[in-house]
């Protein structure tokens, strides 16, 4: 499954996601802190949904109510709707 999630709040402003059999395959941010969210796509492909959600729902970007790896929990729990 295929998503492309547009971000709010956040400096990035969209997400690419493969998904299959509940597993991250591969995350792909347009614009925003190019090499931390690399190195965030690259930790959590592979890992599964739940844990990717569990990990980073919550997460805040100094003042903002939300950042980049809250806003890709968002992404993947409308995936699971």
């Amino acid at each position: 499954m295929k998503l492309e999630y547009k971000m709010q709040g956040v400096c990035a402003e969209k997400i690419d996601i493969d998904v299959s059999d509940g597993i991250v395959r591969r995350v792909e941010f347009k614009s925003g802190c190019d090499g931390n969210l690399q190195g965030i796509s690259k930790l959590i492909e592979g890992m599964k949904v739940e844990d990717v959600i569990e990990k980073l729902k919550g997460i805040k970007c100094g003042r903002k109510s939300t950042s980049c790896p809250d806003q890709l929990s968002k992404a993947l729990q409308n995936m699971l709707k």
